[in-house]
């Protein structure tokens, strides 16, 4: 069980095995938890317009972009969607 654990903190999330194992797109849970924070903080911060990455509504569904995802964990700058912040061009 502590390898279970141990496996979920570590190298899943780690950017070696998210480019080895996820499509163009992931979803919001993992990508949040490889981001450092939960499920809920990660959909708070999509809807606010401020998850550190790009991400696509598709229907309902909300996917995250993968390469996008990478270069927020190997350069720790965000890369924010921009549009929900820029409503007044005036």
């Amino acid at each position: 069980m502590h390898q279970e654990s141990k496996e979920l903190s570590g190298p899943r999330y780690s950017p070696v095995h998210i480019r080895a194992t996820w499509d163009g797109t992931g979803n919001v849970e993992d990508a949040s938890r490889a981001l450092g924070f939960s499920r809920a903080k990660g959909y708070d911060l999509i809807r606010r317009g401020e998850f550190p990455c790009r991400v696509l509504r598709i229907g309902r569904t909300t996917r995250v972009v993968t390469a996008s995802l990478l270069r927020v964990l190997e350069s720790g700058v965000p890369e924010y969607n921009g549009t929900h912040t820029s409503r007044d061009t005036s």
